[in-house]
């Protein structure tokens, strides 16, 4: 096929030595099939950022580093400068992500490099070798439904244990390869310690997936792994290898804020008795 404008810098570079194919667009980047040397990869061409219909609030953005107080100053007043900044953070979210991930066996596509908004990566693919369909279009059965969701709740233990949550987490966004499902689309990620709204994704990606299993599995439907991940990584206590049952009883006792407030004004007479006697 004709070499999209935004890949002419890698051919060029020497980074792509073919563009077989486009393989899908989405809502943030058009991913090419393409050929470096003798391996087959993909090559994730992110969009601009006013022609992306993605995550783009301060939600998300949160507790992203930048390189200096002045870049984050004018990423907040979104000039121009700013703005290009922000699409630089948000590209190397994803890369620094994948990296992340994939050096503690999180399932997901190997980054290569990031060069002038194009992610050069691993493609992933399925049994026949061919480009691997996404978790909505797979046909599942109750048992495969059980292993994939097993598998996938274990990828998002190991991503919090490394500091990373997804984000958007769904059917849409996980490949299945020969061996099982993979994850994809992270420009989203967040940082768990620093993220003010970390659990409330964290729960809704696991949600999702609870929600789409268990149209093939029932057994899932009352299933509250995100509440019982999430205590073990409050407490310090989680690792890949924790044996999960998916069962968390929520804390429901009610509060007796009067009684409390009682409590903290009988301490406050007691010391300032204390005080007086001394």
């Amino acid at each position: 096929m004709r070499t999209p404008p935004r890949l002419l810098p890698l051919v060029e570079e020497g980074l792509v030595d073919e563009v077989i194919s486009q393989l899908m667009s989405g809502k943030e980047a058009t991913v090419y099939i393409v050929r470096c040397g003798d391996k087959v990869c993909c090559a994730k061409v992110y969009k601009e950022a006013n022609k992306r219909s993605f995550h783009t609030n301060v939600s998300y953005q949160e507790g992203r580093k930048v390189k200096n107080s002045r870049e984050a100053r004018a990423m907040a007043k979104g000039s121009s400068y700013g703005r290009k900044k922000a699409e630089e953070v948000w590209q190397s979210a994803e890369v620094d992500a994948l990296y992340k991930l994939a050096a503690v066996g999180v399932r997901v596509p190997q980054p290569h490099i990031c060069f002038d908004g194009v992610l050069l990566m691993d493609m992933v693919a399925d049994v026949d070798g061919n480009a691997a369909p996404r978790l909505n279009d797979v046909e599942l059965n109750e048992e495969t439904a059980l292993a994939y969701h097993a598998m996938l709740i274990n990828q998002v233990v190991r991503m919090l244990c490394a500091g990373v949550i997804h984000g958007d987490l769904s059917e849409y966004n996980i490949l299945v390869s020969e061996d099982g499902p993979v994850i994809i689309d992270l420009p989203q990620a967040i940082d768990a310690a620093s993220n003010s709204q970390a659990f409330e994704m964290f729960e809704r990606d696991v949600i999702n997936l609870r929600t789409y299993f268990s149209a093939f599995a029932p057994t899932l439907k009352d299933t509250r792994f995100a509440n019982e991940i999430w205590a073990h990584y409050q407490s310090g206590l989680l690792t890949p290898e924790l044996a999960l049952s998916g069962e968390f009883a929520l804390d429901e006792s009610v509060v007796d804020t009067e009684a409390v407030l009682q409590q903290v004004e009988m301490a406050i007479r007691e010391d300032e008795i204390r005080r007086m006697c001394q």
